[in-house]
């Protein structure tokens, strides 16, 4: 079939004549749906950056409560989960909160063992009432005790030992020497932790070395630097320190809430 020259203009590259392609602008329908969107869009982040100011000022409440109420040198971190956060507030109580806490001062005068390290979860944390207090319903937390911290409690080198749930305790003296037990680790009552089931590893046990091991492990170490309502569950040993784990209801955390 016989084409004429300006049919296969239009069949190549594209045409450039005269005529010119008419493209519509979008309509006014077209528009103010692209302009409501838009509104959501910025009415969203302007809600999402709202909670968020609300959350950093309820963590910083928690903080202060906390740090307040345990004597810490620094404020913990503490992360407020959930969103929205402001629906929560309104309620008077935060779903869940974490918080960790570090380098916890001994309380009591009977070998002071202070706590290194300290992660809450906190469930229906209450945010109304005093500016210095903080209840929680429910709380779940560990207090990791480094062995360093451990073994300036007890007077004796305290170290991981051969087998899981034991530590090496390590007696030295100028004229006897060095001997080495072992002990299990568990928890006893009035959030302490006891040393029992002591075995000689190294070293002979001189009597005044058994006299040093004796005051250290025979009598358990209590945790008075633990908020009030929780109770000692589980201990567990590693290879930097030991983990005891507790668990509490009704736990508030203000001025002197540290169990005696």
């Amino acid at each position: 079939m016989h084409q004429s020259p300006r049919d296969e203009e239009y069949v190549g590259e594209p045409y450039y004549g005269a005529a010119s392609v008419y493209v519509s602008p979008p309509n006014r329908t077209r528009r103010h749906m692209i302009l409501a969107a838009a509104s959501v869009v910025a009415l969203l982040v302007g809600a999402v950056a709202v909670d968020r100011i609300a959350a950093v000022r309820a963590e910083s409440r928690t903080a202060k409560a906390f740090q307040d109420g345990m004597g810490t040198a620094d404020r913990p971190s503490v992360h407020v989960r959930g969103f929205p956060v402001l629906n929560q507030l309104a309620a008077g109580s935060l779903d869940h909160v974490d918080l960790t806490a570090h380098d916890i001062p001994a309380g009591g005068s009977t070998r002071p063992l202070p706590v290194t390290r300290l992660t809450v979860g906190m469930d229906g944390l209450k945010t109304s009432g005093s500016a210095d207090e903080a209840r929680a319903d429910s709380v779940t937390a560990t207090a990791f005790l480094s062995y360093a911290d451990v073994s300036s409690a007890l007077g004796v080198q305290v170290s991981q030992g051969d087998e899981p749930g034991r530590v090496n305790a390590t007696a030295s003296l100028p004229l006897a020497g060095d001997v080495t037990v072992s002990a299990a680790v568990s928890a006893a009552g009035g959030n302490s932790i006891a040393f029992t089931g002591v075995r000689a590893e190294q070293g002979e046990l001189l009597p005044p070395l058994k006299s040093l091991l004796d005051k250290a492990l025979d009598e358990p170490v209590p945790l008075q630097n633990v908020p009030e309502g929780l109770r000692l569950r589980a201990v567990t040993t590693g290879a930097d320190g030991i983990d005891a784990r507790f668990t509490g209801r009704s736990v508030t955390f203000h001025p002197d809430a540290s169990s005696a």
